[in-house]
């Protein structure tokens, strides 16, 4: 059975045909649209022989009717171009219509099937400006009517000028198609260029909260203690080492957010651990965690030892929690308090960022009220996923 998937918006198709939107922008989508009037008005040349050869029938009643009309089309060459693919949908089939009229007027005047071959332009156009589903067969139109005619006529085809009609015609649309490409894939460059700025900022605000919330909360509950001690004791020692502590981790803290801005930052598992038994314990909460990290896979230290850092910081920061836990496994983490949330849970911008990191490894976050207090658990790709990816 076929695989049928949604297809991509943004995804590059012929169905785009014919939007034109991306010539509003850009110096270089403004050359591409100067260059298809500029092959269009050459191409358009041999109008003035038409011109002059309906003047040489200037004997035949309507012949100056029919020179006006081709003047008009030739105004209408020009401006047809470039105004029509931004124009909306009325005003396209306007255009398109207008260019018929008056690109059509001067054979059905003089009753010259041959003059049809003119309205290769208005053909081009509408190629152009309306959907192929359009355009194709009035084109095709065009051509089987001048054979008609030729043939209802005469008795016999002039291959001729038909031949011109469908080559010149064709002619003139590649080179649309061609530009139309071109136009496009300068759009997409602009647009990855674009989604590339906004990736970057999103990674170093998601980075910078993770590295300034838990330092700055370590760092709060550090004054608090130390601003206890000397309010409360005489030996100023305890309080001298929690201020040393303080700035120890705002040196570090510096280093993380030059790293963080400049793309070299990473994190390590064991030491995010550390630093949250460092962090809880100087804010009094007894911390159970686990002694080493090593039976966690490699690909998945780094995630989580952000998952460790954002929980321990939420700990810190919205609970009254009195234990914190911390569990490893070769693919999960677990981190739980007795705690109760001083505010409505509001995933906020740091489990937010988590959940962006984890999916980016195929991995999982829950978080919520348990039994006993708040439980958070992150969940990497298993063995057999992970090899499968």
């Amino acid at each position: 059975m076929a695989d049928v998937r949604e297809r991509d918006p943004d995804e590059f198709s012929v169905r785009q045909w014919p939007d034109w939107d991306f010539w509003k922008d850009g110096r270089g989508n403004r050359r591409g649209r100067s260059m298809v009037v500029a092959i269009t008005s050459l191409s358009s040349l041999f109008l003035i022989a038409r011109i002059a050869e309906i003047d040489g029938r200037a004997d035949e009643p309507l012949a100056g009717t029919a020179i006006a009309f081709a003047l008009g089309y030739c105004v209408s060459c020009l401006l047809g171009p470039w105004f029509g693919p931004l124009a909306s949908r009325k005003r396209r089939i306007a255009i398109v219509a207008a260019m018929f009229t008056l690109g059509g007027a001067p054979a059905l005047l003089l009753a010259t099937p041959a003059y049809l071959t003119d309205l290769t332009y208005a053909i081009a156009v509408g190629l152009m400006v309306l959907p192929l589903r359009l355009s194709l067969p009035l084109g095709s139109a065009v051509a089987v009517g001048q054979i008609g005619w030729m043939q209802l006529r005469d008795g016999r085809v002039e291959w001729g000028p038909v031949a011109t009609l469908v080559l010149v015609t064709a002619g003139l649309g590649i080179v649309f198609a061609l530009n139309f490409t071109i136009g496009q894939l300068r759009a997409a460059r602009e647009q990855v260029r674009r989604m590339a700025v906004t990736q970057e900022r999103e990674r170093v605000a998601r980075d910078l909260h993770d590295v300034l919330g838990h330092s700055l909360s370590t760092m709060t509950v550090k004054l608090s203690l130390a601003r206890r001690i000397l309010e409360s004791a005489t030996d100023p020692a305890p309080a001298l080492t929690e201020i040393r502590d303080l700035e120890t981790l705002s040196r570090q803290t510096l280093t993380d957010v030059r790293a963080t801005v400049s793309g070299y930052r990473t994190v390590s598992l064991a030491n995010e651990i550390a630093g949250a038994g460092v962090a809880l314990r100087a804010a009094g909460v007894l911390a159970e965690l686990p002694t080493a990290a090593d039976e966690v896979r490699s690909e998945l230290q780094g995630v989580f030892g952000y998952v460790v850092r954002e929980a321990v910081t939420n700990v810190l920061r919205h609970s009254d929690a009195r234990a914190c836990r911390v569990r490893l496994g070769r693919d999960w983490v677990e981190i739980t308090d007795d705690g109760t949330l001083s505010e409505p849970l509001n995933p906020g911008q740091g489990l937010t960022g988590l959940a962006e990191r984890l999916a980016s490894v195929s991995g999982t976050l829950e978080y919520g009220k348990s039994p006993g207090g708040f439980r958070l658990i992150a969940r990497g790709p298993s063995h057999g996923e992970a090899g499968q990816a």
